[in-house]
Protein backbone atom coordinates (compact mmCIF):
# COMPACT_ATOMS: atom_id res chain seq x y z
CA UNK A 1 0.00 0.00 0.00
CA UNK A 2 1.20 3.29 -0.95
CA UNK A 3 -0.50 6.33 1.36
CA UNK A 4 -0.55 9.74 -1.34
CA UNK A 5 -0.88 13.31 -0.81
CA UNK A 6 -3.95 15.25 -1.56
CA UNK A 7 -3.47 18.41 -3.28
CA UNK A 8 -5.76 20.31 -5.43
CA UNK A 9 -8.74 17.80 -4.97
CA UNK A 10 -6.25 15.06 -6.25
CA UNK A 11 -4.33 11.82 -4.44
CA UNK A 12 -1.25 12.22 -6.22
CA UNK A 13 2.23 11.24 -5.33
CA UNK A 14 5.67 12.66 -5.10
CA UNK A 15 6.63 14.96 -7.87
CA UNK A 16 9.70 13.04 -7.38
CA UNK A 17 8.61 9.99 -7.50
CA UNK A 18 10.33 9.26 -3.59
CA UNK A 19 8.54 7.51 -1.15
CA UNK A 20 9.63 6.14 2.70
CA UNK A 21 8.61 3.53 4.76
CA UNK A 22 6.90 3.67 8.01
CA UNK A 23 7.63 1.06 10.28
CA UNK A 24 5.31 -0.69 13.45
CA UNK A 25 7.64 0.25 16.65
CA UNK A 26 6.35 -2.65 18.51
CA UNK A 27 7.40 -5.46 15.79
CA UNK A 28 9.61 -3.75 13.42
CA UNK A 29 7.70 -4.08 10.58
CA UNK A 30 6.80 -2.48 7.35
CA UNK A 31 3.49 -0.36 8.14
CA UNK A 32 3.11 1.36 4.85
CA UNK A 33 4.55 2.81 2.04
CA UNK A 34 4.47 6.50 1.82
CA UNK A 35 5.26 9.71 -1.08
CA UNK A 36 7.85 11.69 0.29
CA UNK A 37 7.06 15.01 -0.64
CA UNK A 38 8.89 17.82 -2.20
CA UNK A 39 9.18 21.92 -1.70
CA UNK A 40 7.38 22.04 -5.07
CA UNK A 41 4.40 20.09 -3.87
CA UNK A 42 4.19 22.56 -1.29
CA UNK A 43 4.33 25.02 -3.50
CA UNK A 44 1.24 23.71 -5.36
CA UNK A 45 -0.61 22.67 -2.13
CA UNK A 46 0.04 26.25 -1.07
CA UNK A 47 -2.01 27.45 -4.27
CA UNK A 48 -4.13 24.96 -4.35
CA UNK A 49 -4.89 26.58 -0.83
CA UNK A 50 -4.98 30.01 -1.89
CA UNK A 51 -7.90 29.17 -4.24
CA UNK A 52 -10.11 28.51 -1.95
CA UNK A 53 -9.66 31.01 0.52
CA UNK A 54 -12.90 32.89 -1.49
CA UNK A 55 -14.91 30.07 -1.53
CA UNK A 56 -14.34 29.36 2.24
CA UNK A 57 -14.34 32.71 3.39
CA UNK A 58 -18.06 32.92 1.55
CA UNK A 59 -19.06 30.40 2.96
CA UNK A 60 -22.21 30.73 5.80
CA UNK A 61 -20.70 29.30 9.24
CA UNK A 62 -23.47 27.28 9.30
CA UNK A 63 -22.38 25.52 5.85
CA UNK A 64 -18.91 24.89 7.34
CA UNK A 65 -20.06 23.03 10.38
CA UNK A 66 -22.50 20.70 8.32
CA UNK A 67 -18.93 20.06 6.81
CA UNK A 68 -17.40 19.05 9.65
CA UNK A 69 -20.55 17.25 11.15
CA UNK A 70 -19.93 15.07 8.01
CA UNK A 71 -15.98 14.53 8.53
CA UNK A 72 -16.74 13.42 12.05
CA UNK A 73 -19.68 11.10 11.16
CA UNK A 74 -17.34 9.44 8.59
CA UNK A 75 -14.04 9.07 11.71
CA UNK A 76 -16.79 7.51 13.50
CA UNK A 77 -17.72 5.40 10.93
CA UNK A 78 -13.90 4.19 9.98
CA UNK A 79 -13.17 4.74 13.66
CA UNK A 80 -11.64 0.90 14.06
CA UNK A 81 -9.93 1.32 10.83
CA UNK A 82 -7.94 4.66 12.00
CA UNK A 83 -7.49 3.21 15.56
CA UNK A 84 -5.37 0.27 14.51
CA UNK A 85 -3.27 2.16 12.32
CA UNK A 86 -1.91 4.20 15.36
CA UNK A 87 -1.43 2.10 16.86
CA UNK A 88 1.03 0.30 14.80
CA UNK A 89 2.72 3.27 13.49
CA UNK A 90 2.59 4.86 16.58
CA UNK A 91 2.86 1.88 19.07
CA UNK A 92 0.36 3.40 21.80
CA UNK A 93 -2.34 0.29 23.13
CA UNK A 94 -5.74 0.09 20.84
CA UNK A 95 -7.85 0.95 23.79
CA UNK A 96 -5.49 4.43 23.43
CA UNK A 97 -5.96 4.66 19.86
CA UNK A 98 -9.87 4.12 20.22
CA UNK A 99 -10.04 7.47 22.90
CA UNK A 100 -7.67 9.59 20.13
CA UNK A 101 -10.03 8.55 17.15
CA UNK A 102 -13.19 9.00 19.15
CA UNK A 103 -11.95 12.57 20.35
CA UNK A 104 -10.79 13.51 16.82
CA UNK A 105 -14.66 12.95 15.70
CA UNK A 106 -15.84 15.15 18.80
CA UNK A 107 -13.02 18.56 17.92
CA UNK A 108 -14.87 18.21 14.36
CA UNK A 109 -18.50 18.40 16.08
CA UNK A 110 -16.86 20.73 18.51
CA UNK A 111 -15.60 23.25 15.82
CA UNK A 112 -18.38 23.10 13.86
CA UNK A 113 -20.99 24.15 16.95
CA UNK A 114 -18.85 27.16 18.03
CA UNK A 115 -17.95 28.13 14.54
CA UNK A 116 -22.22 28.68 13.98
CA UNK A 117 -21.85 31.06 16.82
CA UNK A 118 -18.87 32.91 16.59
CA UNK A 119 -19.87 36.82 17.05
CA UNK A 120 -18.13 40.23 16.46
CA UNK A 121 -19.00 43.33 18.37
CA UNK A 122 -21.30 46.59 18.00
CA UNK A 123 -19.37 49.50 20.12
CA UNK A 124 -20.34 52.39 21.13
CA UNK A 125 -18.97 55.53 20.07
CA UNK A 126 -18.90 59.05 20.47
CA UNK A 127 -20.37 60.26 17.17
CA UNK A 128 -23.60 60.29 16.95
CA UNK A 129 -23.81 59.65 13.43
CA UNK A 130 -21.39 56.56 13.30
CA UNK A 131 -21.95 53.22 14.10
CA UNK A 132 -19.12 50.86 14.41
CA UNK A 133 -18.96 47.16 14.56
CA UNK A 134 -16.49 44.27 14.06
CA UNK A 135 -16.61 41.05 12.61
CA UNK A 136 -14.65 37.87 12.52
CA UNK A 137 -12.89 36.91 9.88
CA UNK A 138 -10.54 33.87 8.53
CA UNK A 139 -6.65 34.47 8.25
CA UNK A 140 -6.14 32.90 4.75
CA UNK A 141 -4.19 30.12 4.22
CA UNK A 142 -2.83 28.14 7.33
CA UNK A 143 0.34 25.84 7.48
CA UNK A 144 0.02 23.49 9.98
CA UNK A 145 2.51 21.02 11.08
CA UNK A 146 1.68 18.29 13.79
CA UNK A 147 3.84 15.24 15.68
CA UNK A 148 3.27 11.81 15.93
CA UNK A 149 2.03 10.74 19.57
CA UNK A 150 -1.47 11.68 18.40
CA UNK A 151 -1.52 11.07 14.69
CA UNK A 152 -5.13 12.25 14.36
CA UNK A 153 -5.89 14.49 17.20
CA UNK A 154 -3.48 16.90 17.38
CA UNK A 155 -4.27 17.55 13.48
CA UNK A 156 -8.18 18.06 14.35
CA UNK A 157 -7.46 20.44 16.57
CA UNK A 158 -6.02 22.67 14.08
CA UNK A 159 -7.78 20.85 11.14
CA UNK A 160 -11.30 21.56 12.14
CA UNK A 161 -11.28 24.87 13.61
CA UNK A 162 -9.53 25.82 10.36
CA UNK A 163 -12.22 24.57 7.93
CA UNK A 164 -14.72 26.39 10.78
CA UNK A 165 -13.61 29.25 10.77
CA UNK A 166 -13.43 29.15 6.73
CA UNK A 167 -9.29 29.26 6.20
CA UNK A 168 -7.73 27.04 3.44
CA UNK A 169 -5.12 24.36 5.24
CA UNK A 170 -1.83 22.98 4.24
CA UNK A 171 -1.11 20.15 6.55
CA UNK A 172 2.15 18.54 6.93
CA UNK A 173 2.14 15.70 9.18
CA UNK A 174 5.40 13.74 10.90
CA UNK A 175 6.63 11.56 8.59
CA UNK A 176 6.52 8.74 10.67
CA UNK A 177 2.39 8.73 11.00
CA UNK A 178 2.41 9.09 7.34
CA UNK A 179 -0.35 6.45 6.77
CA UNK A 180 -2.34 7.12 9.69
CA UNK A 181 -2.74 10.98 8.25
CA UNK A 182 -3.87 9.49 4.91
CA UNK A 183 -6.93 7.99 6.55
CA UNK A 184 -7.71 10.55 8.22
CA UNK A 185 -7.52 13.08 4.96
CA UNK A 186 -10.07 10.07 2.95
CA UNK A 187 -12.12 11.12 5.66
CA UNK A 188 -12.05 15.18 5.43
CA UNK A 189 -12.16 14.25 1.22
CA UNK A 190 -14.84 12.07 1.38
CA UNK A 191 -16.63 15.26 3.38
CA UNK A 192 -17.09 17.00 -0.02
CA UNK A 193 -15.44 19.82 0.99
CA UNK A 194 -14.49 22.61 -1.43
CA UNK A 195 -11.61 21.57 -3.60
CA UNK A 196 -8.13 23.14 -2.19
CA UNK A 197 -10.16 23.52 1.57
CA UNK A 198 -7.30 21.30 2.76
CA UNK A 199 -4.02 19.79 1.27
CA UNK A 200 -1.81 17.33 2.87
CA UNK A 201 1.39 16.72 1.86
CA UNK A 202 3.72 14.24 3.52
CA UNK A 203 7.61 14.33 3.74
CA UNK A 204 10.31 15.18 6.40
CA UNK A 205 10.50 18.64 8.00
CA UNK A 206 13.12 20.05 7.00
CA UNK A 207 12.16 20.39 3.52
CA UNK A 208 8.00 20.48 3.40
CA UNK A 209 8.05 22.11 6.99
CA UNK A 210 10.59 24.44 5.94
CA UNK A 211 9.41 25.33 2.68
CA UNK A 212 5.62 25.76 4.20
CA UNK A 213 7.19 28.25 7.19
CA UNK A 214 8.84 30.35 4.91
CA UNK A 215 6.64 30.48 1.56
CA UNK A 216 5.03 33.61 0.38
CA UNK A 217 1.55 31.91 -0.07
CA UNK A 218 1.63 30.96 3.90
CA UNK A 219 -0.60 33.24 5.82
CA UNK A 220 -0.20 31.61 8.85
CA UNK A 221 1.64 29.01 10.99
CA UNK A 222 -0.04 26.20 13.56
CA UNK A 223 2.29 23.91 15.36
CA UNK A 224 2.86 21.44 17.87
CA UNK A 225 6.08 19.62 18.48
CA UNK A 226 9.28 20.48 20.32
CA UNK A 227 10.51 24.13 21.62
CA UNK A 228 13.62 23.81 19.79
CA UNK A 229 12.06 23.42 16.29
CA UNK A 230 9.19 26.11 17.32
CA UNK A 231 12.40 28.58 17.36
CA UNK A 232 12.94 27.11 14.00
CA UNK A 233 9.37 27.94 12.58
CA UNK A 234 9.48 31.17 14.54
CA UNK A 235 12.82 32.44 12.45
CA UNK A 236 11.31 31.19 9.15
CA UNK A 237 7.87 32.66 9.50
CA UNK A 238 8.61 36.39 10.69
CA UNK A 239 5.69 38.50 11.08
CA UNK A 240 2.84 35.87 10.47
CA UNK A 241 0.98 34.36 13.00
CA UNK A 242 1.48 31.94 15.03
CA UNK A 243 -0.16 29.48 17.00
CA UNK A 244 2.83 27.40 18.99
CA UNK A 245 1.98 24.52 21.40
CA UNK A 246 5.69 23.31 22.51
CA UNK A 247 5.63 21.06 25.34
CA UNK A 248 6.28 21.14 28.81
CA UNK A 249 8.03 18.89 31.45
CA UNK A 250 4.63 18.36 33.81
CA UNK A 251 5.81 19.95 37.24
CA UNK A 252 3.49 17.87 39.42
CA UNK A 253 3.77 19.49 43.30
CA UNK A 254 2.44 17.02 46.14
CA UNK A 255 2.39 18.79 49.35
CA UNK A 256 2.83 17.12 52.65
CA UNK A 257 -1.13 17.36 53.08
CA UNK A 258 -2.11 15.40 50.00
CA UNK A 259 -3.77 12.02 49.69
CA UNK A 260 -0.30 9.82 48.76
CA UNK A 261 -2.12 7.49 47.21
CA UNK A 262 -4.56 9.52 44.95
CA UNK A 263 -1.54 11.50 43.99
CA UNK A 264 0.81 8.35 43.06
CA UNK A 265 -2.12 6.72 41.29
CA UNK A 266 -2.88 9.93 39.34
CA UNK A 267 1.09 10.68 38.65
CA UNK A 268 1.60 7.60 37.45
CA UNK A 269 -1.39 7.45 35.25
CA UNK A 270 0.27 10.73 33.71
CA UNK A 271 3.74 9.27 33.51
CA UNK A 272 2.71 6.13 31.75
CA UNK A 273 -0.45 7.48 29.61
CA UNK A 274 1.41 6.68 26.23
CA UNK A 275 4.41 5.64 27.40
CA UNK A 276 5.10 9.02 28.35
CA UNK A 277 5.01 10.80 25.29
CA UNK A 278 2.79 13.15 26.27
CA UNK A 279 3.08 16.96 25.94
CA UNK A 280 1.10 17.31 29.12
CA UNK A 281 2.50 14.10 31.08
CA UNK A 282 4.32 14.01 34.40
CA UNK A 283 6.95 15.11 33.92
CA UNK A 284 9.01 15.96 37.46
CA UNK A 285 7.73 15.69 40.62
CA UNK A 286 8.78 17.74 43.67
CA UNK A 287 7.41 15.80 46.71
CA UNK A 288 7.70 17.33 50.55
CA UNK A 289 9.90 15.65 52.44
CA UNK A 290 7.30 14.60 55.27
CA UNK A 291 5.91 12.16 52.34
CA UNK A 292 8.34 11.93 49.70
CA UNK A 293 9.43 8.09 51.03
CA UNK A 294 5.80 6.87 50.93
CA UNK A 295 5.16 8.50 47.22
CA UNK A 296 8.27 7.25 46.00
CA UNK A 297 7.37 3.81 47.08
CA UNK A 298 3.63 4.20 45.66
CA UNK A 299 5.11 4.93 42.57
CA UNK A 300 7.59 1.83 42.29
CA UNK A 301 4.57 -0.36 42.99
CA UNK A 302 2.46 1.88 40.20
CA UNK A 303 5.33 0.95 37.87
CA UNK A 304 5.20 -2.77 38.36
CA UNK A 305 1.85 -3.08 37.85
CA UNK A 306 2.35 -1.87 34.11
CA UNK A 307 2.20 -4.82 31.50
CA UNK A 308 4.59 -4.16 28.17
CA UNK A 309 4.10 -6.22 25.98
CA UNK A 310 1.75 -6.11 21.92
CA UNK A 311 -0.07 -2.55 21.83
CA UNK A 312 -2.70 -4.08 19.85
CA UNK A 313 -3.59 -6.63 23.23
CA UNK A 314 -5.75 -5.38 25.70
CA UNK A 315 -3.87 -6.93 28.35
CA UNK A 316 -1.11 -4.82 27.14
CA UNK A 317 -1.10 -1.32 29.48
CA UNK A 318 2.06 0.60 27.89
CA UNK A 319 3.43 -0.11 24.58
CA UNK A 320 6.97 0.87 23.01
CA UNK A 321 8.41 4.02 22.57
CA UNK A 322 7.84 5.71 19.22
CA UNK A 323 11.37 4.53 17.86
CA UNK A 324 14.49 2.74 19.00
CA UNK A 325 15.81 6.49 18.79
CA UNK A 326 13.60 7.95 21.22
CA UNK A 327 14.34 4.83 24.03
CA UNK A 328 17.55 5.38 23.20
CA UNK A 329 17.20 9.34 24.23
CA UNK A 330 15.35 8.29 27.07
CA UNK A 331 17.92 5.85 28.71
CA UNK A 332 20.70 8.80 28.09
CA UNK A 333 18.51 10.74 30.11
CA UNK A 334 18.67 8.71 33.41
CA UNK A 335 22.15 8.19 32.87
CA UNK A 336 23.28 11.78 32.71
CA UNK A 337 21.11 11.71 36.13
CA UNK A 338 23.61 8.59 37.88
CA UNK A 339 26.41 10.86 38.74
CA UNK A 340 24.82 13.40 40.77
CA UNK A 341 23.84 10.61 43.39
CA UNK A 342 20.43 9.80 42.11
CA UNK A 343 18.87 6.62 42.93
CA UNK A 344 17.32 4.72 40.15
CA UNK A 345 14.45 2.88 42.07
CA UNK A 346 12.34 1.19 39.25
CA UNK A 347 13.29 0.68 35.56
CA UNK A 348 15.38 3.17 33.55
CA UNK A 349 16.78 0.32 31.01
CA UNK A 350 15.42 -0.53 27.89
CA UNK A 351 13.52 -3.91 28.26
CA UNK A 352 15.35 -7.14 26.96
CA UNK A 353 13.35 -9.53 25.29
CA UNK A 354 11.24 -7.89 23.01
CA UNK A 355 10.59 -7.61 19.45
CA UNK A 356 12.07 -4.27 19.18
CA UNK A 357 14.15 -2.27 21.29
CA UNK A 358 12.00 0.50 21.63
CA UNK A 359 10.51 -1.14 24.98
CA UNK A 360 11.44 0.83 28.01
CA UNK A 361 10.72 0.16 31.14
CA UNK A 362 8.29 2.04 33.62
CA UNK A 363 10.71 4.07 35.76
CA UNK A 364 11.04 6.35 38.77
CA UNK A 365 13.97 7.87 40.29
CA UNK A 366 14.83 9.91 43.20
CA UNK A 367 16.46 13.08 41.40
CA UNK A 368 18.80 15.27 43.80
CA UNK A 369 20.12 17.49 40.97
CA UNK A 370 17.75 20.08 39.63
CA UNK A 371 20.24 20.48 36.62
CA UNK A 372 20.14 16.98 35.82
CA UNK A 373 18.00 16.80 32.11
CA UNK A 374 15.21 14.48 33.99
CA UNK A 375 14.18 17.72 35.36
CA UNK A 376 15.12 20.22 33.00
CA UNK A 377 13.80 19.04 29.96
CA UNK A 378 10.81 17.42 28.36
CA UNK A 379 12.18 13.38 28.40
CA UNK A 380 9.32 12.32 26.74
CA UNK A 381 9.44 8.60 27.87
CA UNK A 382 7.95 6.84 30.75
CA UNK A 383 10.02 8.57 33.56
CA UNK A 384 9.09 9.84 36.87
CA UNK A 385 11.86 11.82 38.82
CA UNK A 386 11.19 13.04 42.16
CA UNK A 387 13.18 15.94 44.04
CA UNK A 388 11.96 17.17 47.14
CA UNK A 389 11.59 20.54 48.98
CA UNK A 390 10.55 21.76 52.19
CA UNK A 391 8.22 24.51 51.83
CA UNK A 392 6.13 25.89 49.93
CA UNK A 393 7.95 28.96 48.60
CA UNK A 394 10.91 26.61 47.49
CA UNK A 395 8.19 24.21 45.88
CA UNK A 396 6.87 27.35 43.62
CA UNK A 397 10.94 28.26 42.71
CA UNK A 398 11.88 25.11 41.71
CA UNK A 399 9.09 25.19 38.80
CA UNK A 400 9.76 29.11 38.41
CA UNK A 401 13.25 27.94 37.62
CA UNK A 402 12.34 25.43 34.70
CA UNK A 403 12.01 26.79 31.28
CA UNK A 404 8.82 25.33 30.73
CA UNK A 405 5.58 26.05 31.41
CA UNK A 406 2.47 23.84 29.39
CA UNK A 407 0.36 22.16 32.44
CA UNK A 408 1.34 22.07 36.20
CA UNK A 409 -0.59 20.33 38.68
CA UNK A 410 -0.52 20.59 42.87
CA UNK A 411 -1.97 17.82 45.39
CA UNK A 412 -3.26 18.87 48.66
CA UNK A 413 -6.52 19.09 50.89
CA UNK A 414 -6.28 22.67 51.44
CA UNK A 415 -8.53 24.47 49.03
CA UNK A 416 -6.38 27.23 49.91
CA UNK A 417 -2.66 25.77 49.00
CA UNK A 418 -4.45 24.65 46.04
CA UNK A 419 -5.62 27.85 45.12
CA UNK A 420 -2.36 29.89 46.02
CA UNK A 421 -0.46 27.15 44.14
CA UNK A 422 -2.61 27.24 41.04
CA UNK A 423 -2.40 31.60 40.73
CA UNK A 424 1.66 31.34 41.44
CA UNK A 425 2.56 28.48 39.12
CA UNK A 426 3.62 30.10 35.94
CA UNK A 427 1.68 27.44 34.04
CA UNK A 428 -0.71 27.49 31.01
CA UNK A 429 -2.69 25.21 32.72
CA UNK A 430 -2.51 24.17 37.28
CA UNK A 431 -4.99 21.22 37.59
CA UNK A 432 -5.23 20.85 41.23
CA UNK A 433 -5.57 16.95 42.65
CA UNK A 434 -5.63 15.94 38.78
CA UNK A 435 -2.55 15.08 37.20
CA UNK A 436 -1.06 17.27 34.25
CA UNK A 437 -2.45 15.00 31.18
CA UNK A 438 -6.15 16.04 32.53
CA UNK A 439 -7.72 18.43 29.54
CA UNK A 440 -11.28 18.59 27.81
CA UNK A 441 -11.21 19.45 24.02
CA UNK A 442 -12.59 23.01 24.97
CA UNK A 443 -10.87 23.81 27.43
CA UNK A 444 -7.67 26.68 26.93
CA UNK A 445 -4.51 24.76 26.37
CA UNK A 446 -1.29 26.49 25.93
CA UNK A 447 2.40 27.79 27.38
CA UNK A 448 2.62 30.44 30.24
CA UNK A 449 4.31 33.82 28.92
CA UNK A 450 7.86 33.71 29.30
CA UNK A 451 8.32 29.56 29.34
CA UNK A 452 9.94 27.96 25.86
CA UNK A 453 6.06 26.04 25.93
CA UNK A 454 4.01 28.30 23.13
CA UNK A 455 2.48 30.98 22.19
CA UNK A 456 -1.49 31.29 21.73
CA UNK A 457 -3.60 28.87 23.10
CA UNK A 458 -5.95 25.83 21.74
CA UNK A 459 -9.38 24.20 23.03
CA UNK A 460 -12.88 24.98 21.93
CA UNK A 461 -13.82 29.09 21.05
CA UNK A 462 -9.85 30.06 21.69
CA UNK A 463 -8.67 28.31 18.71
CA UNK A 464 -11.19 29.58 16.34
CA UNK A 465 -10.39 33.04 17.97
CA UNK A 466 -6.24 32.42 17.47
CA UNK A 467 -7.92 31.60 13.25
CA UNK A 468 -9.27 34.42 12.88
CA UNK A 469 -8.72 38.14 12.80
CA UNK A 470 -10.74 41.21 13.80
CA UNK A 471 -12.17 43.42 11.67
CA UNK A 472 -13.99 46.91 12.27
CA UNK A 473 -16.11 48.60 10.20
CA UNK A 474 -17.42 51.67 10.27
CA UNK A 475 -20.43 53.61 9.11
CA UNK A 476 -21.44 57.12 8.66
CA UNK A 477 -25.14 57.42 8.66
CA UNK A 478 -25.05 61.23 6.61
CA UNK A 479 -24.73 61.12 2.99
CA UNK A 480 -21.51 62.95 1.92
Amino acid sequence: MLALMYIGGEWTPSSSGATYQTLNPATGAVVSDVALGTRDDVSRALAAARGATETLRHMTPFERAAACYRIAELIDARASDIAARVTAEVGKPLREAIGEVGAAAAGFRLAGDIGKYLEGTVYPVADPRKRVFSIRQPRGVYGVITPWNFPVNIPVEYLAPALATGNAVVWTPAPTTGSTAALLMECIVDADIPIGAVNLVLGEGPVVGDELCGHELTDAIAFTGGADTGDIISRRAPGKPKLLELGGNGPSIVFGDADVAAAAEGLAGGAFFNAGQVCGATGVVFAHTSIVDELSTRLVEAASHQTLGDPALDTTTMGPLHSSESAERVESDVADSAGSGTEVLAGGFRVKGMPTDAFFAPTVVACNDLSSRLVTEETFGPVIPIVSFENYDDAISMQHGLEQGLVASVWTKSMTTGLRAGEDLRAGIVNVNENTCYWELHLPFGGATGKRSGMGRLGGKQTLLEMTEIKTITLNLEET
